[in-house]
């Protein structure tokens, strides 16, 4: 049984793209120091945010920002309690502060000031929680490959299913329009600049590469060797990076808020999210996350990449509790990274390097959910993008890129949730939509459990439940008639638990991973209440129906091994009560994973290291 230990707590201020590289050193925070007493003038008043009230508002990144001496302006977001948004935005006002924006969906406010103007707020009953409005950047790759086989290694047959009718909300850089995609491309938004409908297109090229594994058509080259997992899908841009690859978390809060509250007017049943901030709180202040819990409760299926924080920077050596927001939301399905080796069979797969293990800084939630294809992954090309134009290596041909990382393991993943979303329409037309907890159910029962090359199973905590069996997913979803009452049996047919893939016969997982704790056996027979829309992912007391359950995969089976490796450092200043942790404050800072950064509260792009993961 795991017993209480210390762990490090650290400090990041860059919001990656989920696709591995060298990040610049802009984009490396430092581990956060204790916080210093900060006092500001406030119309002739003194407030203190080293206060433990005021202090608690902020998350790292903001109280790192005041012990560096809080030079210059600082952009948060202010979030407030229901009802008193106004009451905020008239103190910014009376402040040397100046109002950017709404985030109604989570009752926020997007505000630059300065370090008084900062103090005014946390010292405000108004205010519930200050959060940076961390900046986003991409990252990308190339590495060499043979034969392509991502739909075989998938269990998928040529060109279908293809997830006809499906809209996927791409959240990105945005998608260069080409053959591959037509006239699929059905809506594109610039969240830069006002959330404007533009034309589609893409200067970085991220956005396109992730649109491509989600639902490209792969007709660009004659064969169509390089199709998405679902060349049907309707495709909604929505851009929040420029051309450098670089953004800001409120836009991303904007485009995630947009594509809820016009999910039925787009069509949108996805969200795909590869990117991500390192954790700065718990996921219940955390804006992004809150926004991705509400798209969840609304219908929509978010998943979000892991990250690419699996290894220690300093050392190489495999790490724990590297996943980053919003891969903690618990409703969101976060994807890890596992490499094919190019083969359809499943026997030599392996969880890459560099896919962030779990489990998630603060709330020790047991992520990822499930592992993905996403190392050396060809898709889509944006002509006269950043990533085309400054990075030759990456070409697998004058329109396709070859890129790695959990931003692609979490695309392929969107793709296959298309088509279980699909499989199920087409089978029960008159049913309601799966939910997605069920879809998370479906996926991570119909998973297979990955071994390393000793032949070691991997922990939960590296895989999830098991990596993506799309064929698997799709007859399961096909079986499942959502319009069954809760509490009674759902399957319409019988389920044989296994998958031939490349000749060979895979047994499912037959689990999931709730919260922490693993779900044996059927427990996906049945429509519980597990699977509503008003249930978190994880909560307690929610199953219809007696289920068995096993280990908790982060205090007990996992804890003597990712405690003594996690990704952010070896100061431990943290303990554990054998279910939650219990967060302290760094005196003697320990070297960690995202090095030292001077200036962390401004950053544009990162760099790509063309011999390393992306």
């Amino acid at each position: 049984m795991w017993t209480r230990r210390s762990f490090a707590l650290f400090l990041a201020a860059a919001v990656v793209l989920c696709s591995t590289a060298t990040p610049s050193a802009q984009l490396l925070p430092r581990l956060l120091a204790p916080i210093k007493p900060v006092t500001a003038g406030v119309n002739g008043l003194l407030c203190s945010i080293s206060s433990p009230s005021s202090a608690a508002k902020l998350d790292n990144a903001s109280r790192r920002w005041v012990d560096s001496g809080g030079q210059g302006q600082v952009r948060v977001i202010a979030s407030a309690a229901p009802g008193v948004l106004t009451s905020v935005k008239n103190l910014v006002l009376t402040v040397s502060g100046r109002l950017l924006g709404d985030l109604p969906g989570i009752n926020g406010e997007i505000i630059e000031t300065d370090l008084d103007g900062l103090s005014s707020l946390a010292c405000s009953s108004t205010v519930s929680s200050l959060s940076l409005d961390a900046p986003v950047a991409a990252t990308g790759d190339a590495a060499a490959g043979s034969a392509y086989t991502l739909r075989a290694a998938l269990g998928l047959p040529a060109d279908t299913p293809a997830g006809a009718g499906i809209g996927v909300s791409v959240i990105d850089s945005g998608i260069a329009g080409s053959a591959d995609f037509g006239s699929r491309i059905v809506a594109a938004y610039d969240f830069m600049n006002g959330a404007k409908a533009v034309t589609s297109a893409d200067g970085y090229g991220h956005g396109t590469h992730v649109a491509g594994l989600i639902g490209g058509s792969g007709s660009l080259l004659a064969g169509a060797p390089y199709q998405g997992v679902g060349p049907q899908v309707r495709l909604i841009s929505m851009k929040v990076l420029d051309a450098g690859g670089a953004g800001r978390t409120s836009d991303v809060i904007r485009a995630v808020e947009y594509a809820t509250s016009r999910r039925a007017a787009l069509g949108i049943q996805i969200i795909n999210l590869s990117l991500g901030h390192p954790i700065y709180e718990a996921a219940s202040r955390d804006p992004l996350v809150r926004a991705v819990e509400a798209a969840s409760r609304a219908g929509i299926v978010v998943v979000v990449a892991a990250g690419n924080y699996g290894t220690g920077r300093s050392t190489g050596e495999i790490a724990y509790s590297g996943i980053t927001s919003p891969g903690n939301a618990p409703s969101a399905i976060t994807v890890g990274a596992f490499n094919t080796r190019d083969t359809a069979a499943r026997g030599d797969d392996e969880v890459a390097p560099y896919s962030s293990r779990g489990p998630s800084w603060y709330d020790g939630f047991a992520k990822p959910d499930i592992v993905a294809p996403g190392h050396n992954l060809v898709s889509d090309a944006a002509a006269g993008s950043t990533l085309y134009s400054q990075y030759p290596s990456l070409r697998v041909s004058p329109s396709y890129l070859r890129l790695s990382g959990t931003s692609m393991a979490a695309a392929v993943t969107s793709g296959a949730v298309a088509l279980v979303l699909e499989a199920n329409r087409s089978a029960h037309p008159d049913g309601p939509a799966l939910t997605p907890n069920a879809v998370k159910g479906i996926l991570q029962y119909s998973s297979l459990r990955l071994r390393d090359a000793s032949g070691v199973e991997y922990g939960d905590l590296v895989q999830g439940a098991g990596a993506l069996n799309a064929a698997g997913a799709i007859a399961l979803a096909r079986a499942i008639d959502p319009d069954r009452p809760v509490g009674s049996y759902w399957w319409t047919s019988s389920v044989v638990p296994q998958t031939t893939i490349a000749g060979d016969g895979q047994t499912w997982s037959q689990h999931i991973v709730w919260g922490t704790h693993i779900v044996w056996g059927t427990s996906i027979d049945t429509n519980q209440s597990a699977w509503s829309l008003d249930t978190v992912w994880g909560s307690s007391a929610v199953w219809s129906t007696p289920i068995a359950w096993g280990s908790d995969v982060v205090w007990e089976s996992a804890g003597d091994v990712w405690a003594d490796h996690i990704v952010w450092g070896t100061n431990y200043v943290g303990t554990s009560d054998g279910q939650h942790i219990v967060w302290g404050t760094v005196d003697q800072p320990s070297t960690t994973v995202w090095g030292d950064l001077s200036d962390s509260a401004e950053t544009s792009g990162a760099s790509i290291d063309p011999n390393g993961a992306s």
